[in-house]
């Protein structure tokens, strides 16, 4: 089982697992027909039957129990603050699978003719806040109460020492639901990371349904009718949020360098690794000067980069692959549509430069804390 180990270890390379993730999303969630016939060609669309949520139930399962027997796995997987983790990753596969078992099974009966499965649940006409609504609370209030007794016995609150300014925690990470929000920041500057991509993030979730309003297929989950909305949502939330909390929480080890969930958090392993801005790189590197004292002139070719991916990509996207989005959205709200998701494209662009590149920031003017 050694060697199953070490897969697993190698396959967390951030690269490797993030590259992988990149390729089978568009497979697992298509957003367009080429990628929904490759879908049903290769099977994928049995992920949402029932068989696959017990299969990978069961998976999961035999994969944690498994893993608990190695001592590197379970200091991470049992610590008190990371416990929370364990049980997000099985709940966001449940209720993906469940919204997404759902919308599938509305499809095919439109696809036959007949309405969706909400269309024939008739809800009762009223509900009584007394009874009905206090006695589901009251129960409900119960049952959590004696769940976070059990747990707070279970797993006590990891409460250390008093905080001492002269030694730090090795890792020293934040609360597991700020976990993403501090992997960014290994990629951009704090301004950017806690304040500009998370918000925009956010607000691009929330717009999707609005930008894609079509009153025909509101009411009842389906997938086949809003591939494109769905699918970017569950980018957004999938792969931007949670995936970076995974990462943040078992993959982050001492200096935060990355760890396999199997290896061992060695305090001492350093990676040498020289981070350089885009300028430097043009400037030094392959012109072999120094840096112009100018900083237009010195940061010209990062802003160009920037322009053009922000000026020049969302026209050029409009007039070739997204025609018929652009067509069927009109220019404000196609404008909003792909401002919001090629902001949300820089973080993982930027950490793919990061690993490749050890590239900074593609722009870097400290001078007036503006860094990107």
């Amino acid at each position: 089982m050694g060697s199953f180990k070490e897969i697993v270890n190698t396959i967390s390379n951030p690269t490797i697992l993030f590259t992988s993730v990149l390729i089978l999303f568009p497979f697992i969630f298509p957003p367009t027909d080429w990628f929904d016939k490759w879908h049903r060609k290769l099977g994928l669309h049995h992920l949402w039957g029932t068989k696959a949520i017990i299969i990978a139930t069961i998976g999961m399962t035999a994969f944690f129990i498994y893993g608990l027997g190695d001592y590197n796995f379970q200091k991470i997987v049992l610590k008190p603050d990371n416990v929370p983790i364990s049980g997000m990753i099985f709940l966001v596969v449940f209720f993906t699978w469940l919204s997404m078992n759902q919308a599938y099974k509305n499809d095919e009966l439109l696809d036959k003719g007949q309405k969706p499965d909400e269309f024939y649940e008739a809800p009762n006409d009223k509900v009584l806040v007394w009874p009905d609504l206090v006695y589901v609370e009251l129960i409900s209030l119960i049952i959590m109460s004696a769940f976070l007794l059990v747990w707070s016995i279970g797993l006590p609150a990891p409460i250390e020492e008093p905080a001492n300014p002269t030694e730090s925690p090795n890792p020293a990470k934040a609360p597991w639901y700020f976990l993403g929000l501090q992997e960014m920041l290994v990629y951009f500057d704090p301004w950017m990371a806690g304040v500009v991509l998370p918000s925009l993030i956010i607000v691009a979730l929330m717009a999707m349904p609005y930008i894609d309003r079509s009153p025909e297929n509101s009411g009842f989950y389906s997938y086949k009718r809003r591939r494109l909305g769905i699918s970017l949502y569950m980018f957004g939330w999938l792969v931007l949020w949670q995936l970076l909390i995974i990462v943040g929480t078992v993959l982050r080890g001492p200096n935060w360098n990355f760890f396999g969930p199997f290896e061992y958090w060695d305090v001492h392993k350093l990676e040498a690794l020289t981070n350089i801005n885009l300028s430097e790189i043009i400037y030094i590197k392959f012109l072999n000067t120094g840096l112009p004292s100018n900083i237009l002139v010195r940061e010209i070719w990062g802003i160009l980069i920037t322009l053009g991916y922000f000026l020049i990509l969302p026209p050029l996207l409009a007039k070739t692959i997204l025609r018929n989005m652009y067509e069927k959205l009109g220019v404000a709200r196609y404008s909003i549509f792909i401002v919001l998701i090629i902001t949300a494209l820089t973080l993982p662009i930027k950490m793919y430069l990061r690993w490749i590149f050890n590239l900074k920031y593609i722009i870097s003017i400290p001078e007036y804390f503006f860094n990107f």
